[in-house]
C-alpha cells in the first residue's frame, strides 16, 4: 500500500472538517471487521474509542468490534488464521511473530515512542540507570526488561550485570511502593502514574533517552494476506484510527469522556492521568523507516530477536 503519509493527511482533514462524527459514509451495509487490543481498555487505546463512538469507522464503511485479550489469546496467529482482521500488537512481538513465520504487517503506529522505561523511588539509592549497579531492580521476566535494564545502564555508562535483577511479575506498583525493590520497570504511562497518584516519590528513566531508538511501541498490525486481498478495508481501518487519535490529541477529554463511555469500570482520575502523560504521544504520523531499521537493530542486538527483520516487509512504510 505505502500510502499512510497521504492517509494521514485525509485523515487530519476529516477530523477539522467532521469532529463530532457523522454520516459521510459510502451508500450499502458497512463491513465487519474485528480488532483485538493488546491490553485492557486504557487511555493508550482512546483513539480506538474516540473513532468507534464518533462513528469515524463507520463513515468509512467498517462495522468494528473491539475484542479484549484473553489468557489463550494469541493475536498474530488469529491474524494469520484469518480468525480477525487487525490487531494491537506490541512492537517487539511484531518482530517475534514474523520471525516465527507469521506473515504480520504494521499498518500504522499507535503511540509514537516507547512506553517501557525503568522507575526508581526518588527517596532510595538509584538517581540515575548506572545506580542499578548492586541494588535491586524488579522485573517481570519478560525478555524485554532485562533489554530495557540493559540497554539504560549500559547508556548510562554502568555494567548491566552488577544489577541485583528480581523477577516481581507484574507487581511493580507494589513492590515500589513497599520499598521491596530499589527500581522496576515499567510503563510510565501506567505504573509511572500509578504511582504518583499514590504519592510514592519515583524517578522514570525513559528508554529512549538510554540508549533505545524512539520506536513506536504499539502497532496497528494485520496479516499479509488482508493487506493484499482487501487493501480498502486496511485504507479505511488507517484512516479512521488515525481520526480518532487526532481528536485524543487535540481534545483528550473529548476521548476520554469516549472512552469511559464504552468502559465505565475504569476509573476517570487513573484514565486522565494516563492521559495527560501520554499527550501528544498519540498525535498520528507515519512511521519512520530510520527509526525502524534503529529499532530491528536494538531488538537483535538485545537478544530479543535472532535474524534481521526485514523492515520493508514488516511495516506499510510510507
Amino acid at each position: 500500500m505505502k500510502r499512510v503519509a497521504a492517509l494521514l493527511a485525509a485523515a487530519l482533514l476529516l477530523t477539522g472538517a467532521a469532529g463530532c462524527g457523522g454520516d459521510g459514509a459510502e451508500p450499502g451495509a458497512p463491513v465487519g471487521a474485528t480488532l483485538v487490543l493488546d491490553f485492557t481498555p486504557n487511555a493508550v487505546h482512546s483513539g480506538i474509542y474516540a473513532a468507534q463512538r464518533q462513528g469515524y469507522y463507520r463513515d468509512e464503511g467498517i462495522d468494528l468490534t473491539l475484542q479484549q485479550p484473553g489468557n489463550s489469546t494469541d493475536a498474530p496467529k488469529l491474524l494469520e488464521a484469518g480468525r480477525v482482521e487487525f490487531a494491537i500488537l506490541d512492537i517487539h512481538d511484531l518482530g517475534i511473530a514474523r520471525e516465527r513465520g507469521l506473515e504480520v504487517v504494521g499498518a500504522m503506529p499507535i503511540v509514537q515512542r516507547p512506553l517501557a522505561s525503568v522507575i526508581a523511588r526518588a527517596d532510595g539509592p538509584v538517581q540515575r540507570p548506572r545506580d542499578l549497579e548492586n541494588h535491586t531492580v524488579g522485573v517481570t521476566g519478560l525478555p524485554s526488561d532485562e533489554a530495557v535494564v540493559d540497554s539504560e545502564m549500559s547508556a548510562d555508562g554502568g555494567n548491566p550485570a552488577l544489577a541485583d535483577r528480581v523477577t516481581i511479575g507484574f507487581n511493580a506498583i507494589g513492590s515500589l511502593a513497599a520499598a521491596k525493590v530499589a527500581a522496576a520497570t515499567g510503563f510510565w504511562n501506567a505504573e509511572g502514574v500509578a504511582l504518583r497518584q499514590q504519592g510514592v516519590p519515583i524517578r522514570i528513566f525513559k528508554v529512549d533517552r538510554y540508549g533505545a531508538p524512539p520506536y513506536p511501541e504499539l502497532v496497528l498490525t494485520a496479516s499479509r494476506q488482508t493487506i493484499e486481498d482487501d487493501p480498502g478495508l486496511v485504507d479505511a481501518m488507517v484512516v479512521a484510527t488515525m481520526r480518532g487519535y487526532s481528536l485524543a490529541s487535540t481534545n483528550p477529554n473529548r476521548a476520554l469522556d469516549d472512552l469511559l463511555a464504552s468502559v465505565p469500570s475504569l476509573d476517570r482520575a487513573e484514565q486522565a492521568a494516563q492521559l495527560r502523560a501520554l499527550g501528544q504521544d498519540l498525535r498520528p504520523a507515519p512511521f519512520d523507516p530510520v527509526v525502524l531499521r534503529a529499532w530491528a537493530a536494538w531488538d537483535l542486538q538485545h537478544d530479543l530477536l535472532q535474524h534481521p527483520v526485514d523492515v520493508e516487509a514488516a511495516f506499510d512504510l510510507p
